[in-house]
């Protein structure tokens, strides 16, 4: 017997996370998704994780791009996070970025960012999970935004 995939849905709700947007180009053409299945994996080699559910558009671009940026969010960036969120191409002409060292787009003014280079892809149940080696990152400062409960929060004073 398996838990209920609502329960475990609202289970999950109560574990904070930070809010991402990850983010790729290359052969495949720009792209971005927002995220909190993410996590550091490894500091020796230096490796994250990006969880991508297998019906989003961003999977084939991950594929084909082999390079991603998470971008950890600040907290007045919540509009970021649900331009990102909702489904469909991405326009990412009047917003301020910089090619990382892989070419993905670093989103201006993030608390900070990881560039990193597609090292393996694993099976997750309904996602797949990118394993990237990170080649580059930086933390530029302020305050994160948390996702916790099914809304938008920030860190108290």
């Amino acid at each position: 017997m398996t838990i209920d995939p609502n329960r475990q849905r609202q289970i999950m709700g109560h574990f904070a996370t930070g809010v991402t947007v990850v983010t790729t180009d290359g052969e495949a053409g720009s792209h971005g998704m927002t995220a909190n299945a993410v996590a550091s994996l490894s500091l020796d080699p230096p490796l994250v994780l990006v969880a991508v559910d297998r019906r989003a558009a961003m999977l084939e671009y991950l594929h084909r791009n082999r390079c991603f940026a998470v971008n950890i969010l600040r907290d007045d960036q919540e509009q970021l996070s649900r331009r990102f969120a909702v489904p469909g191409p991405k326009d990412f002409s009047n917003l301020a970025t910089i090619p990382g060292t892989t070419g993905a787009p670093i989103l201006a003014g993030a608390v900070a960012h990881l560039d990193c280079r597609l090292l393996e892809v694993l099976p997750g149940g309904d996602h797949e999970i990118f394993i990237g080696q990170i080649v580059a990152g930086e933390c530029t400062g302020g305050r994160p935004l948390i996702y916790y409960d099914g809304n938008y929060r920030r860190l108290a004073e």
